[in-house]
């Protein structure tokens, strides 16, 4: 009996002592995640200035970090929403529901902005309507709600940007709270959708009036203009000017505007994303990010590239000057989460949501094809299917380059729903510029590029998008402004962007195998040890997981 009395007490030592080690096992996890999002930045940008990037921002990535070279958007259309949403759910928009920056609702028939809502109101700024905001419209989970639920919401998630959607989608639903620029202000806003969206050291950093101070800066050349050779003449009908110019050429005098017009304009101004940088840095010092007991997550978008390019275009001396700034911005980023997290001890992946295509007017000068389809087409057709079936307005919007018809007058005037639809698609066939037109409710039936098919399928939500997808040629896109440029299309100079992972376990290196824009939630959630997010259907990338130490 005493034997059995002693063995009984071993063996309970024995699974106490067990339990006490397996409580004292840890995750191995970074101290800090870090997503920057370079809203617009074509592949091509990480190496076509790389001559006069500094040794610590995109250089330093590329060479410590590890390059996805070959990494495409899989869905259409590539629009911003959409790829923030792609980007943190590892989904599409099919299944996300973000079927553009707006979408048609099939019930109501309005209009519908991706993070309306009207259920919330806005916090810290002036304009109460750009306030009411919140992730509600997108129909999965992110890798960021993933973490929070992983950790029992130990992990704190923020998101910062000034666009509202590239910072609230990316943040998620679980989020701690996200945080746009307000250009009503000058402040860095939020709504009462989050818990607590007006902290102290926020108030303290719209305080400074850091936006007024980098307004007061004149926009000038880093270096003589003559040097920069990558770029078109900087006085050229391809551009915009900014508002109070008569040409857009250097210097820009952002100092002589005032009040909300100086606001709207640091959005396309290099500043925007040193604001955007000095705002991620004030947010993770304020809560102490990569500094607790559970990883954090940071989502960072840098808008101001994109509305630079689509007043400038890609060729622009603008374009130019801004990546040499930005890359300066992230060196300095780099330095501080060194800094400030630890170097090897956060995770950082920078990528983009979208590129962008070359100006039209500027292809067919060099005498490549190319085009503009203006925003006339929904007229146009609706005055062909007035002629042929006698009523008007049958298509009720083009958005997103998809045809959406007006289904209760089809049904009311007893009209042949399948005979309006092929009349319209043999309408928009012979429109100028378009390549196919695809049934989206008989997705199988069009002879397009399987490739280009499955970007369709993808993108098609049939609560939320067009009955007909309009796919235009190559060079061409869908806009009544013949400066700057745009983006949307499947071509690669829309789709194809870049994606480079750097510090905490990532080994130097690059690959060209392909890689879905769909696949970064899913290797963040392998790299983690963490589920993927409800909708992800990307996979990791093996030459990043395949290390079974990690």
């Amino acid at each position: 009996m005493k034997y059995l009395c002693l063995s009984a007490a071993l063996l309970l030592t024995t699974f106490s002592s067990i339990g006490q080690n397996t409580n004292n096992l840890k995750t191995a996890r970074p101290k800090l995640v870090v997503g920057i999002v370079v809203d617009q930045m074509r592949w091509d940008y990480l190496y076509r200035y790389s001559a006069r990037y500094s040794a610590d921002g995109f250089k330093k990535l590329l060479r410590e970090g590890y390059s996805c070279e070959n990494t495409s958007i899989n869905y259409l259309p590539s629009f911003t929403a959409p790829g923030h949403s792609g980007i943190y759910t590892g989904s599409v928009p099919s299944i996300t529901g973000i079927a553009g920056n707006n979408w048609i609702d099939e019930k109501t028939g309005k209009n519908v902005y991706c993070v309306d809502d009207a259920t919330v109101r806005l916090v810290g700024g002036g304009d109460t309507i750009s306030g009411s905001m919140s992730p509600k419209n997108m129909f999965t989970s992110t890798i960021t709600d993933e973490l929070r639920l992983a950790t029992n919401f130990n992990a704190r998630v923020y998101g910062v940007a000034i666009k509202d959607r590239g910072s609230i989608l990316p943040a998620g639903h679980l989020a701690n709270a996200a945080y746009w620029f307000d250009d009503s202000t000058g402040n860095f806003c939020s709504s009462n959708y989050y818990s607590n969206p007006m902290p102290v050291w926020l108030k303290a950093f719209n305080n400074l009036r850091l936006a007024d101070a980098l307004m007061a800066q004149n926009w000038e050349l880093l270096y003589n203009v003559s040097t920069y050779t990558q770029s078109t003449a900087d006085d050229n009908k391809y551009e915009k000017p900014y508002k109070g110019e008569k040409s857009p050429v250097f210097p820009h005098q952002t100092s002589m505007l005032k009040g909300k017009a100086k606001y709207n304009t640091i959005k396309a101004l290099p500043a925007g994303n040193t604001l955007t940088l000095e705002m991620a840095k004030a947010c993770s010092d304020g809560e102490r990010l990569g500094r607790g007991p559970s990883t954090d997550f940071l989502c960072v978008s840098l808008s101001s590239t994109d509305y630079v390019g689509h007043q400038f275009a890609p060729n622009a001396v603008e374009v130019e000057d801004m990546y040499l700034r930005l890359d300066k911005d992230i060196a300095d980023f780099i330095r501080y989460l060194d800094r400030t997290v630890g170097e090897d001890d956060y995770l950082l992946f920078l990528t983009a949501d979208h590129g962008a295509a070359h100006n039209p007017q500027y292809l067919q000068d060099l005498k490549m094809p190319a085009g503009l389809m203006k925003n006339n087409l929904k007229t146009t057709i609706n005055a062909a299917l007035k002629a042929k079936y006698g009523k008007d307005s049958l298509v009720s919007h083009f958005e997103n380059y998809q045809i959406y018809f007006n289904e209760t007058l089809i049904s009311n005037a007893k009209l042949d729903r399948e005979r309006v639809k092929s009349s319209a698609i043999e309408f928009i066939h012979k429109t100028d510029g378009v390549a196919y037109v695809m049934d989206m409710e008989r997705p199988n039936d069009a002879a397009i590029p399987e490739l280009i098919k499955t970007m369709a399928i993808n993108g098609y939500n049939n609560k939320r998008s067009g009955t007909l997808q309009v796919i235009l040629q190559p060079g061409w896109y869908e806009s009544d402004v013949v400066t700057g440029t745009t983006h949307g299309t499947w071509n690669p100079y829309d789709t194809h962007i870049p994606l480079v992972w750097f510090g905490w376990h990532i080994a130097p290196g690059a690959t060209n195998s392909v890689v879905n824009m769909t696949d970064i939630s899913a290797t963040l959630a392998a790299l983690l040890h963490i589920q993927m997010p409800n909708g992800c259907i990307g996979k990791p990338i093996k030459e990043l997981t395949g290390n079974s130490s990690r």
